[in-house]
């Protein structure tokens, strides 16, 4: 089932540098605004844990020859699942969505879609996308060790996150 990783490998890949060009689009947008960068420090940490995971993930499939578990339709659906909750997200943040942390002064905080019931949902299927993706594969070492990463670092930035969203001024960290 070599064909169903490369389609999957080359989905995400190709969806996260897309994702990366609306991002800039739309933070271009913003700063054109007034917008505003908070809590940028950690985001190279955020950008290394997600090109390392596509690495690992390639790395340990391809070159371990993990085999592909039983329960791999279970997993695929909640990666199909995790998927509909990122765009849904990113739909409805619309031209506000960005990889970075952007302040819109004035702008009111959006709590329609996902975001009614969830704090952060895009965040919630970026933690299930980064668990479930590598163990459709039976890359577990993949699976175990960017769960990690990841959750280090949205500790970081979801508090930064927070900080800014509760009060502008007291989140403007460089």
């Amino acid at each position: 089932m070599m064909w169903l990783f490369w389609s999957i490998f080359v989905f995400v890949t190709i969806q996260r540098l897309g994702e990366l060009q609306i991002s800039r689009r739309n933070e271009s947008r913003l700063r054109l605004k007034g917008a505003y960068e908070v809590g940028s420090r950690h985001y190279k940490y955020i950008v290394l844990v997600h090109f390392f995971f596509l690495a690992s993930w390639l790395a340990e499939v391809v070159f371990f020859r993990t085999k592909i578990p039983v329960i791999w339709p279970v997993l695929f659906g909640l990666f199909i699942i995790a998927q509909g909750l990122r765009y849904w997200s990113i739909i409805t943040l619309g031209e506000r969505w960005t990889t970075r942390i952007i302040i819109l002064p004035g702008a009111p905080r959006i709590t329609s879609g996902p975001y009614h019931f969830l704090h952060h949902p895009n965040y919630t299927a970026v933690v299930c996308e980064l668990l479930v993706i590598p163990l459709i594969f039976g890359a577990c070492y993949t699976a175990a060790i960017f769960t990690i990463l990841n959750s280090l670092v949205l500790i970081i930035r979801i508090r930064e996150e927070n900080l800014a969203l509760a009060d502008p001024l007291a989140g403007r960290l460089p």
